[in-house]
């Protein structure tokens, strides 16, 4: 009877980390900017949001 053959040894799964967050929106994928008006551009207090210009909306950190 022949000889029983040894089988491969497992490799270790790889572990799954979670992708970087941008640090420009924290993750959120919005920033937020002061509305201005005017000729001389004055400050209102008000705020709008909109896309992360670092990550396109998605909030992951580029590489």
């Amino acid at each position: 009877m022949a000889d029983r053959k040894a089988t491969a040894a497992r490799r270790p799964a790889k572990k799954n980390t979670a992708p970087a967050k941008c640090p420009t929106c924290n993750g959120s994928g919005e920033t937020t900017t002061e509305v201005r008006v005017g000729r001389g551009r004055r400050k209102t207090g008000h705020h709008q949001t909109g896309l992360c210009p670092d990550c396109f909306g998605s909030g992951l950190a580029s590489t």
